[in-house]
């Protein structure tokens, strides 16, 4: 095991999301008898070989092998500057491919793992917990994971405050304003829940959760003053520092987890084996730009990934978190963001 140390409104585009979901939940009863093993993955996908991933559809009408490759991303940082790093892998993967790929923006994690269940994307990067989700709700199967010629690289929960604020350990905080990003995050949301209480700090007994969305709101938040803390990815607040949106001497780290995997890049279940086996040695052939190499904090290509390897400890923090990665929770956890967004 491996151990890390279009044009339309956002309200209408959800709409839209969301119709697509909803038909590709109707799957014939025959294909589902069908299936001897499926693990924990969602009805309409199954796994007979083991390795808690959606099987290529063995039967060819299933099979997609489309001209042009919808990538998109669960946006933990602000969409705009995440397309903007992700352009030069894009156009290489446009390029060796031989498909045109387009970027389509979305607006929340929740979004992004809908479009993929969809059939709308084909391609995706999310962040570690939005993979799980991704993996068992929308058939994704992971493919890519950042790092280096000395292997993958890993990312940090940190707990920050102000740096001038009286907080120094996670038992001072209790009854604090404290943000989560969202609910389907590791670092924002499920490994705090799994790993603050021997702490002293048990959210939604000591405080009251609040989701802010992303881990650049919290971020910010906590510079601001909405907040007085935040459960957030390292590697985000690093990417913000270095363009200039905050300083890293304004904040105070109280409390650092051990490593998580960092978010991978995902493609859909059902396209085409050869289409698959293209964009796996695309990707895997790839080196990052300078930019990104910055952006992403020196890891300069993708990894391949073992999921039910490396993803083992994310799963686990889950289970010890009380969270299952399923529709129905997949469902619960998306209106209850919603709802505390809202307030």
């Amino acid at each position: 095991m491996r151990v890390f140390v279009g044009n339309l409104s956002h309200l209408k585009r959800s709409i839209f999301l969301l119709g697509l979901c909803a038909a590709a939940l109707a799957v014939p009863a025959a294909a589902e008898d069908a299936c001897r093993q499926r693990g924990d993955l969602d009805t309409p996908y199954c796994d007979e070989d083991g390795d808690f991933l959606a099987d290529t559809p063995k039967d060819a009408a299933r099979l997609k092998d489309p001209d042009t490759l919808f990538f998109t991303n669960s946006p933990l940082d602000d969409p705009a500057v995440f397309k903007e790093l992700m352009r030069p892998f894009v156009e290489h993967l446009a390029k060796c491919s031989g498909r045109k790929v387009r970027f389509y923006d979305v607006y929340s994690s929740a979004a992004a793992i809908e479009a993929m269940r969809s059939g709308r994307m084909h391609l995706g990067t999310m962040s570690s917990g939005d993979t799980a989700f991704a993996v068992n709700v929308a058939g994704a199967v992971p493919i890519g994971i950042r790092g280096d010629a000395n292997g993958p690289q890993g990312y940090q929960l940190w707990m920050i405050v102000k740096k001038d604020s009286p907080y120094q350990k996670l038992s001072d905080l209790k009854g604090k304003r404290i943000a989560h990003t969202t609910p389907s995050s590791n670092s924002g949301n499920l490994a705090p829940r799994a790993l603050f209480p021997p702490e002293g700090l048990t959210p939604d007994k000591d405080y009251k959760v609040m989701f802010s969305g992303k881990h650049e709101n919290s971020i910010s938040g906590v510079w601001s003053g909405d907040f007085d803390a935040a459960p957030i990815a390292h590697d985000i607040l690093l990417r913000m520092a270095d363009r200039g949106l905050v300083r890293m001497d304004d904040f105070r780290i109280i409390w650092k987890s051990r490593n998580f995997p960092p978010g991978g890049l995902s493609m859909a279940h059902d396209l085409a084996p050869a289409l698959q086996k293209k964009i796996r040695d695309c990707t895997y052939s790839y080196r990052y730009s300078p930019e990104m190499v910055r952006g992403f904090q020196g890891a300069d290509r993708w990894l391949p990934i073992d999921y039910k390897q490396d993803w083992e400890l994310i799963r686990r923090v889950a289970q010890d978190s009380g969270q299952a990665f399923t529709r129905t929770a997949f469902e619960r956890e998306k209106a209850r963001a919603e709802a505390t967004t809202r307030k």
